[in-house]
């Protein structure tokens, strides 16, 4: 049976990040992840998982200047070491807080090879730093509807990036949301790189909003996952359509399926 993740990026977003995690320890998720939980004291975040009862899965290194379009830095020509500080800081947070991976953001580029191997350095490093402390480096995919130019934009070249960076604590975040618009074959592609996958998330397809309607059925890909025997977290890293707590009727229907 699938255990669930609440992400605090975009669920009870109204709340203070220590609140959100005890809303979502009320509501029965087992897990929270977050994306950027900086300006939160990490003492403070430690506190509200330690009394909510909740490990936290994972959080984003920053994605730069924001107001100047960036969406991470890993893989810019040239930003090196702002990328490494960002790393620096997101693996020190993470460990203060318990928090089990670290998501090593890309940013835009032109995917030429320059950028690959700017973007494989800097997991390398990450690797090395995260390996000391026990947490693992997740690099994502994003669809070009969502995030034009972003560096990795299908399954297949995080694959390859992993191959190249040669890190046994690099792993896929697989968001199903993500894939679903790339490429699709959702349980072919579980199925088949499941031992590369450390974190899967859910939303619905096209929307992104509660995983109950749209294009992928997911009280079947969970049942797959079962059968494959997934022992982690699935990720609801979904917008709700009105506030969080009235769209939470899909956990306890997919719990029961």
């Amino acid at each position: 049976m699938a255990r669930f993740s609440a992400n605090l990026g975009f669920l009870w977003t109204e709340l203070a990040l220590p609140d959100a995690i005890h809303a979502a320890a009320a509501a029965g998720f087992d897990a929270v992840e977050c994306h950027w939980p900086y300006d939160t004291p990490a003492a403070d975040l430690r506190a509200a998982l330690n009394s909510a009862k909740l490990p936290m899965l994972g959080l984003n290194t920053l994605r730069g200047d924001v107001a100047n379009g960036d969406n991470g830095v890993s893989a810019i020509v040239g930003r090196e070491q702002e990328a490494r500080t960002y790393i620096d800081q997101s693996i020190q947070y993470a460990s203060a807080i318990g928090c089990s991976n670290v998501h090593v953001m890309a940013g835009f580029t032109d995917q030429r090879t320059d950028a690959e191997m700017t973007f494989v350095e800097n997991l390398r490093y990450a690797c090395d730093k995260a390996q000391a402390v026990g947490i693992t480096i997740l690099i994502e995919p994003l669809n070009h509807f969502d995030a034009p130019g972003y560096h990795l934009n299908n399954l297949d070249a995080a694959l390859a990036t992993i191959v190249i960076a040669d890190k046994s604590n690099l792993k896929v975040m697989f968001d199903c949301y993500h894939l679903q618009i790339m490429q699709g074959d959702l349980i072919r592609r579980l199925t088949t790189h499941l031992p590369s996958i450390g974190h899967i998330q859910i939303a619905a397809v096209p929307d992104r909003d509660e995983p109950d309607a749209g294009e992928v059925h997911y009280p079947n890909l969970l049942k797959a996952l079962d059968k494959l025997g997934w022992d982690g977290f699935v990720g609801a890293e979904y917008k709700p359509r009105s506030d969080t707590a009235s769209g939470l009727s899909w956990m306890a229907e997919y719990r029961g399926r």
